[in-house]
């Protein structure tokens, strides 16, 4: 879980290694003597006890962790760690994360974030995750957006990158309300939300049904020039769907028409599931047939909701004819299976 380098480069106004050696090196177990008024000591003691051993278990590994985050100046050991050429591995970041988290030691956390970069290495999901579960309950969004914004500084110009997944980390924890608020400072900051941060934004509102705020950020997002693809309009069109919104469905579809996106397995799912939710069999019907004139292969799940559609409506012979041509080409037609697959 500790790193130690043989040649070195620069990288970020760091020194990060290009070769490592992925070791763990044995330290001592006990608590920080009471007496140890001196960071510099324990940070001293710390680190020469490591010795030269580069197999040692991992729960000493962790001990080292721990008497990381339980120092009276952690970031200070880290700095000497990275000055003597000692670099952690992103799951030995992940652990020193946590338990920062849990002390609400945000210095801490822009130091671990910054040391991981220096790394060389890519923050995983699991990161952005710790760091959305430390800022959840705090009730001081000043410490978020100060986080935010150093992040802002340090990764600028690909901060975009970064704070989407930090705005992501914060959706899967369940905390939108920080997704939003992180999503709206990032708009006075040198880097700007992006397409990608636009899409994350209109699912996070789409899920949530908030329709008019989700259509509305859409409006500004093309006001702020930039331009929505096809993952923008997919999201629109299937949150309105869920909603029961066929109005608003056909508005964006004929708009994505017209900017020269062609409408893919999702857009005509959304379509054909609309209109039959609605009654208007007749123009599912010329939906499904458009999409397989545009050779986009149809999903079980289409065929079965025409069907469903078609029944509710009295015309059985036609859903009758549908279920046999699907019985026909089952095997060619796109299952939930093939969607885990391209998740993956």
């Amino acid at each position: 879980m500790l790193i130690r380098h043989g040649i070195c480069h620069s990288f970020m106004f760091y020194i990060v290694p290009s070769k490592f050696i992925n070791c763990c090196r044995p330290v001592a177990t006990q608590t920080i003597s009471d007496g140890m008024k001196s960071t510099d000591q324990f940070s001293n003691q710390t680190i020469s006890s490591m010795g030269n051993d580069l197999v040692a278990s991992e729960e000493r590994c962790i001990a080292y962790i721990g008497r990381i985050c339980r120092s009276s100046d952690a970031a200070k050991l880290l700095q000497d760690l990275r000055n003597r050429q000692i670099l952690l591995s992103p799951k030995a970041y992940n652990e020193i994360l946590l338990m920062a988290g849990e002390r609400k030691n945000f210095e801490l956390l822009f130091q671990i974030f910054k040391d991981l970069l220096a790394s060389g290495n890519s923050p995983s999901p699991a990161f952005f995750s710790i760091i959305a579960s430390a800022f959840s309950d705090t009730t001081d969004s000043g410490h978020l957006l100060k986080f935010v914004g150093d992040v802002s500084e340090l990764t600028f110009p690909r901060s975009a990158a970064i704070i989407n997944r930090i705005i992501s980390g914060f959706r899967e924890v369940g905390r939108i309300d920080k997704s939003l608020l992180i999503f709206d400072h990032m708009k006075n900051l040198k880097c700007k939300p992006d397409v990608v941060t636009y899409n994350i934004i209109l699912d996070i509102l789409g899920k949530a049904g908030r329709i008019d705020e989700m259509v509305r950020e859409f409006t500004f997002m093309r006001e702020a020039n930039v331009i929505p693809d096809m993952i923008s309009y997919n999201t629109l069109i299937n949150s309105l769907r869920r909603m029961g919104r066929l109005d608003l469905c056909l508005v964006f579809w004929r708009e994505m028409d017209g900017r020269g996106f062609i409408p893919d397995l999702r857009t005509y799912t959304a379509l054909i599931e609309s209109f039959g939710c609605s009654g208007r069999v007749e123009e599912a019907l010329d939906v499904f047939n458009e999409m397989k004139r545009k050779r986009v292969r149809p999903s079980i799940y289409v065929y079965r909701a025409l069907i469903s559609s078609l029944k509710k409506v009295g015309k059985s012979d036609l859903s009758n004819c549908l279920l046999q041509e699907m019985n026909s080409c089952i095997t060619t037609l796109i299952s939930s299976k093939d969607f885990k697959r391209k998740k993956k």
